[in-house]
């Protein structure tokens, strides 16, 4: 019998905070940003934050019991402990975001899909279907998913309208709205995500490509125009492009002509200036979409998720799982390295049957929402859209049962093979990988069509001359036409999606994106001269900095293998490890020194084994002029792609002001405005590595203006349960000033906490002082911010008293973040990179994408 998950209600053991903690880093050998990223958004855990797994591998013991009960429903069931060897360590079979958080997951009422699509019915532009979009949306984002959805039905600006408005306010309202929904959405610490498309041939397409120019707006949103195959060919011949509303009727109420190089200008200045909007060339979504061949049954395509790897009709989900490569290179660095293809394609036959059996536990999951929305005690009327929301989800998913298996790590398995990144041979090895997958997937599909029965509506000849189809008949005749008399278990099965936090958690490469940095280089300040053999730094006024390296995962594999021992590797100096990556099959192989018409390649070729779409990203030099933009994303086009992101170094941090003139201006000396004795002030938790500290914020006219730190378990013990209060200044006996705490507790009593400084450790006390000094000359805080950033104090870890400073001056400004477009939202650094056509952060692993 197979063991069923505890509800909530029946005993479970709880774990300490810093037991998981432990247990976690020993898992990851040492990785904290792994295991604080586990932590975070993986681990069991109730809303009161108890944790119920210490480590990964009792995360993999609960998929592998829940995907167990499933295939115990059908015939040759697959064992727990034959999945959990799949699962473990993440090395073969990785479920995504939502499902590995979810799956087992009693505690939250939460869907398994990555990611939906919502839509209108008839093309509908009322306000009441615009405002049940709104509403759908944010239902989705409380339970986890992205959203993606098309405004093309919405009329364009000035159209004539049945109400006291008489003409219409456009597109361009309804995208903040869409966007301030979704900023408002937390989902435990993570934002919704959302994707806004338009059609070129709607009247508002420069509005929309326009909309974020400002960096301020639309900032809940990631969008991307659909270009359609006589727009992009316009574009080749500058010529006239007929844009219309509505965009697909016979009769358009709306008809304009246009040179469609104006908006072509638009897209591609934005993605120059910020990487949006996005393109989807959305004829060849069209034409090699399997399930838009179901479009009588509602499956017609309209939008894609927020990261652009699924086409989506309306009200459809997709579920994730990615298949890591990495695991199939037997005698990784050797020259007798090979890709064990027997084992692979046992593997995705497997991967393709869980991901069936994750549309089962799907439709669980909505059967359970839909009971909880029943439950509540609210008026039927305000539970109506919620759940017919559902109810039209939980159709399409019984109606297509649409997988989403992947791949990942394949920047890592071409390195392990010692075949460089962007090479012939990269790409070549990448299409016999990718097209094996689909062969074995399809395979699989067609197999369970057999055992429990292929998707309701599925109709042979409505595939009849299917390109994608056709592709792989042409490599495989006897599959397809044993597909045709058996059908098929899943209407879509295939993408390539990001796996930004996942590969943090399998320690590789991330998607099909090449390593993005090989090594970080830290320093962290040290009391004296270090007494080993590590390399140091000595600054202007003498003090010591231990020097080390933060390295990527492979890298450090690689270079274990050429018989470097673990801490030997941490000594390695800046320039033995320049010679050393010369000499290391990742040479020339990291982001920023791929060439885009190598990635280009590579996405086009992969495409044509992938049955929805690719996430990725082309990086670009700073200096890339506007006109690289176009011809890339018009090679793009030519070479097959479904859609494509670029993402130009630095475009996203400020560039959007250059068009203004800068003003010169003369050094002026400042005087600080004189302390008063008593400052107001705001008192603030933090996390100093495992050791848990406050910071004691002093403001004048509620701007900061002093801050002192402390660890709690010290005389700041008390604080670390009081929220506001003063500090006072005096002197001491000695001549010195002194500072003391001051607040009133709950019975009115006023209580003093004499001589914040008596506790600091020496270091921070400095460092706290220099803070002190530019906040009190006026130095914005935005700066003060990037200072702090700079400080050479601590390691790569998301917990350390330059975040937590960094984090308590934050609160005061007025949104609650760094006001550069690159800024972590979650960890406040200025480290968010464009990788698989998504922001992620390299510091603490925050994806925007989820």
């Amino acid at each position: 019998m197979i063991a069923k998950l505890p509800e909530p209600t029946e005993t479970l053991k709880k774990y300490a905070e810093e037991e998981v903690r432990k247990q976690s880093i020993a898992y990851f050998q040492g990785d904290t940003l792994a295991a604080e990223v586990w932590m975070s958004k993986y681990a069991l855990k109730d809303s009161k934050g108890h944790y119920y797994e210490r480590s990964p591998d009792d995360m993999h013991r609960r998929l592998a019991r829940e995907f167990a009960r499933i295939e115990a429903k059908y015939p040759l069931p697959l064992l727990e402990d034959e999945i959990y060897e799949l699962l473990r360590n993440f090395k073969y079979i990785i479920p995504q975001g939502s499902p590995m958080s979810g799956i087992g997951n009693n505690f939250q009422h939460v869907s398994l899909s990555n990611c939906f699509v919502v839509g209108v019915e008839q093309d509908a532009d009322s306000y009441g279907a615009v405002l049940n979009l709104d509403e759908e949306l944010v239902q989705l984002m409380k339970r986890r998913g992205g959203v993606g959805l098309d405004l093309s039905h919405i009329r364009p600006e000035g159209s004539t309208v049945n109400n006291s408005a008489l003409t219409a306010t456009g597109i361009v309202p309804f995208m903040h709205r869409f966007s301030n929904s979704t900023r408002e959405v937390a989902q435990g610490g993570r934002r919704g995500a959302l994707m806004l498309t338009l059609a070129a041939k709607h009247p508002e397409a420069i509005s929309f490509a326009k909309a974020k120019g400002d960096t301020t707006a639309v900032t809940g949103a990631n969008i991307s125009l659909k270009l359609d195959d006589e727009f992009m060919q316009a574009v080749e011949e500058d010529a006239e492009y007929q844009q219309q509303f509505p965009v697909n009727s016979p009769s358009p109420t709306v008809k304009r002509s246009i040179r469609a190089m104006d908006i072509w200008q638009e897209i591609t200045e934005g993605a120059w200036k910020s990487a949006e909007p996005g393109v989807i060339f959305w004829d060849t979504i069209i034409r090699e979409s399997l399930p838009d061949r179901y479009a009588d049954e509602g499956f017609g395509t309209v939008s894609t998720n927020p990261c652009g790897e699924i086409p989506l009709c309306p009200y459809d989900s997709c579920r994730l799982m990615a298949i890591n490569l990495t695991g199939y290179v037997k005698e990784p660095f050797q020259q007798n390295a090979h890709f064990d293809f027997d084992l692979f394609k046992q593997h995705v036959r497997i991967a393709l049957r869980l991901m069936d059996d994750l549309v089962d536990l799907e439709l669980e999951k909505i059967d359970k929402i839909i009971g909880k929305i029943d439950s509540d005690p609210e008026p039927e009327s305000y539970k109506q859209v919620e759940r017919t929301l559902w109810l039209k989800i939980k159709e399409k998913c019984e109606k297509g049962r649409r997988t989403g298996l992947g791949i990942t790590g394949l920047g890592d398995m071409l390195a392990n093979l010692g075949i460089k990144y962007g090479s012939s041979a990269s790409i070549i090895m990448a299409e016999k990988v990718q097209s094996t997958l689909v062969t074995e997937a399809y395979r699989s599909s067609v197999n369970l069509a057999k055992e429990r029965g292929a998707f309701p509506i599925y109709d042979a000849e409505k595939e009849t001359d299917q390109p994608f189809l056709s592709r792989i008949e042409a490599i495989d005749p006897e599959l397809v036409e044993e597909m045709r008399v058996q059908g098929r278990r899943n209407i879509s099965m295939l993408t390539i999606a990001p796996t930004g936090s996942t590969s943090l958690l399998a320690q590789t490469t991330s998607g099909i994106e090449p390593v993005f940095r090989l090594y970080y280089s830290r320093r962290k300040k040290v009391n004296a001269k270090p007494d080993n053999d590590k390399p140091y730094f000595v600054d202007d006024n003498g003090d010591y900095y231990e020097e080390f390296a933060i390295f990527h995962h492979g890298f450090k594999r690689w270079l274990e293998a050429q018989g470097f021992q673990p801490d030997e590797i941490e000594t390695l100096k800046a320039n033995d490890l320049k010679q050393l990556v010369e000499k290391s099959p990742y040479a020339g192989a990291s982001s920023e020194q791929i060439d885009w018409s190598d990635k280009v390649t590579l996405q086009s070729v992969l495409q044509k084994w992938v049955d929805h779409s690719i996430s990725i990203t082309v990086n670009l030099p700073e200096e890339t002029p506007q006109d690289m933009i176009s011809e890339i994303y018009l090679e793009a086009w030519r070479q097959g792609c479904k859609g494509i992101t670029v993402y130009r170094e630095g475009s996203r941090a400020g560039i959007l002001v250059s068009e203004q003139k800068k003003e010169k201006h003369d050094f002026v000396e400042t005087n600080p405005p004189k302390r008063p004795a008593e400052l107001e002030a705001a008192v603030l938790q933090f996390k100093n590595n495992e050791e848990n500290w406050v910071a004691v914020v002093g403001l004048y006219h509620n701007k900061p203006y002093e801050i002192f730190t402390g660890r709690a378990e010290d005389s700041f013990s008390i604080l670390s349960k009081v929220k506001k209060g003063k500090v006072i200044k005096s002197k001491g006996q000695n001549g010195k000033n002194r500072y003391d705490f001051q607040y009133q507790d709950k019975d009115g009593y006023k209580v003093t906490i004499e001589g914040l400084s008596r506790t600091f450790n020496k270091e921070y006390w400095n460092y706290a002082k220099l803070i002190s000094g530019v906040l009190r000359h006026g130095m914005p805080i935005k700066y003060v911010v990037e200072m702090v950033e700079d400080l050479f104090l601590d390691g790569q870890t998301l917990n350390t008293w330059r975040n937590g400073v960094k984090r308590a001056l934050l609160q005061f400004i007025p949104d609650g973040t760094v006001p550069t477009n690159n800024a972590c939202p979650q960890c406040k650094q200025a480290s968010m990179v464009y990788q698989e056509s998504c922001l992620q952060c390299s510091q603490c692993g925050y994806s925007k994408c989820g």
